[in-house]
């Protein structure tokens, strides 16, 4: 009989690496390994070397960057995605998309099941178990981590112990990135009082290190998505790119919080996202400009909805198309430029304009006439605030013995 084969999600780091030896060991199966490109900036032909020593029956390195920044990271910034208002998703953001890439292979290998590294305390093993399930019905799902029961120190022996090389960074943190945004983990961080070292970060400078001279971008937008960075225009991906250098130069984009995974651990969460949190901001407040308040006040609670199916694993439950729908209509008008000013870890948006604009100036200028009739005001003022001075009138005479609650 044939050996059976398992498509596992490989980063190179220490977990995929041990699972590779796990699997073959424990369940006796060939291995498929497939590495995805999402901009996470490390050596994918070194991932792909690292397999061939362990042995695996085939590898695919797969350059996904252009169709993660496209069908990924731009409807998040349609949707304003922040997770608890501080998160940009950027690891969550990815693994629909290296899903969706597995089962392809599967699919091309002929592989019976799909392998994931993901521990049993965090969210990722939702994300992948929820959409490998989805795509792939006729794919059995591992996740070995969740049954060795491991600590992370005993890995790096098990590594030592196969011959697995381990990196110096594996053994401080555990690092995951894409070109959206790098979270670090484990070590020092897990003491939630403790200052996240300098070597954490990579992406960003220390603010107090930054230039002492505040720089001034201007993002272009046209229909919710950036297209251009000080007039030159740029692809998606080369446009995110150098907005993560721009914006991690000034010591913009690292974020350190205490965050709820969705299995209900309270964990404390670091990330370095510059470019996120940039766009972000700027697209939040061109929103403003070009929407009345009622699209505005709606669209954050559908936003808020949107960020959690995404974060949550359920990218591919239909309800998360149907709020696309809305998204995507609500973006037609959120054309634009937003001016925003960096320094030494601050970000302030300071200029915004856009042919879409709701703001004109000669309505809420103090000094000049306008067309604004403000007599009008004193009636509206009477019938907006009625209910509230009948409330307070009964309250007042209550008081006073001067009337009975029914």
């Amino acid at each position: 009989m044939a050996t059976e084969k398992i498509v596992l999600a490989y980063s190179g780091g220490l977990d995929t690496s041990v699972l590779i030896k796990y699997l073959q060991e424990k369940y006796d199966v060939d291995v498929i390994t497939v590495t995805v490109d999402v901009g996470q900036q490390e050596d994918i032909k070194a991932a792909e070397e690292k397999t061939k020593k362990l042995g695996v029956y085939k590898h695919f390195s797969i350059d996904a960057k252009d169709e993660f920044a496209e069908n990924y990271i731009f409807p998040a910034i349609k949707a304003n995605a922040l997770y608890e208002g501080k998160y940009p998703i950027s690891t969550s953001l990815s693994r629909p998309l290296i899903a969706k890439k597995m089962v392809q292979i599967a699919q091309k290998e002929d592989a019976t099941g799909l392998a994931h590294g993901c521990t049993g305390r965090g969210n990722d093993q939702v994300r992948f178990d929820i959409t490998l399930g989805s795509l792939a019905q006729d794919k059995k799902i591992l996740a070995p981590v969740r049954e060795w029961g491991m600590t992370r120190e005993e890995e790096i022996a098990y590594a030592k112990a196969k011959g697995i090389h381990v990196s110096e960074a594996a053994k401080k943190y555990s690092i995951d990135a894409s070109v959206w945004g790098r979270a670090i983990e484990c070590g020092l961080l897990e003491d939630a009082n403790n200052e996240p070292p300098e070597d954490a970060y990579e992406w960003t400078v220390a603010p107090e290190k930054a230039p002492d001279k505040p720089e001034i971008v201007t993002l272009k937008f046209e229909a919710g998505v950036p297209v251009a960075i000080n007039g030159k225009t740029m692809k998606p991906l080369e446009l995110i790119m150098e907005m993560n250098k721009i914006a991690g130069k000034h010591g913009v984009g690292r974020i350190d919080h205490i965050e709820d995974r969705l299995v209900g651990i309270k964990s404390r969460e670091v990330y370095e996202c510059p470019a996120a949190t940039a766009i972000l901001e700027a697209h939040k407040d061109l929103e403003k400009m070009v929407m009345t308040r009622h699209e505005v006040l709606f669209k954050q609670k559908i936003d808020a909805e949107w960020v959690f199916l995404a974060y949550a694993g359920l990218w591919v439950d239909p309800l998360k198309d149907d709020l696309d729908a809305f998204i995507n209509k609500s973006q037609e008008n959120v054309t634009g430029e937003v001016k925003l000013k960096l320094y030494k870890g601050g970000l302030q948006v300071i200029g915004r304009s856009s042919p879409m604009s709701l703001y004109d100036k000669n309505l809420a200028n103090y000094n000049i006439k306008t067309s604004f009739n403000q007599s009008y005001s004193k009636g509206f003022i009477e019938l907006w605030g009625l209910q509230t001075r009948m409330y307070n009138a009964l309250k007042q005479a209550d008081k006073k013995g001067k009337a009975k609650k029914p």
